[in-house]
């Protein structure tokens, strides 16, 4: 059994964010697709420029994610701030990963575009970090879902 499945980018309703404040190109589109406050669950796309990031970060949910267009970079963060492995996920990569492990996540030469499923539960899905690795902002389902520009359409 095969299936055809056909991405448009430019039928989402994306949400521009960018970041001057970071000391690295912050610059990326987010939209959310669903979510549901009372199981913790979360569905979204980020889109990122060629070699731009999103926020440092952690995710807290156990989370599965599918390289929808270009090639997605993940270089792991150690708690002393070192980098660790740097991962790099063509346009077809499927991978589901528990919570945990602080990263910073960019496009490639031709940016990226990724679909992310979270599953928190009551928690928090993810942690925004700054350099030093103390938490600047934790994001519950609830508060994605309910920010204006992001949650509804």
């Amino acid at each position: 059994m095969s299936a055809n499945y056909v991405f448009d980018g430019d039928k989402i309703d994306w949400n521009a964010i960018d970041d001057p404040t970071q000391d690295y190109s912050c610059k990326y589109e987010m939209a959310i697709l669903g979510s549901d406050a009372e199981t913790g669950r979360l569905d979204l796309i980020v889109r990122w420029p060629p070699n731009s990031y999103c926020h440092f970060h952690r995710h807290v949910a156990d989370t599965a994610i599918m390289v929808l267009e270009g090639e997605q970079h993940v270089v792991e963060v150690h708690d002393d701030g070192s980098h660790g492995e740097h991962k790099v996920r063509p346009a077809g990569t499927y991978v589901m990963s528990p919570g945990g492990e602080a990263h910073m996540e960019y496009g490639g030469p031709e940016g990226a575009t990724v679909f992310f499923s979270l599953y928190a539960g009551q928690g928090p899905c993810f942690e925004t970090l700054d350099k030093d690795m103390n938490v600047l902002e934790a994001s519950t389902v609830a508060e994605m879902a309910a920010t204006p520009t992001l949650g509804e359409r």
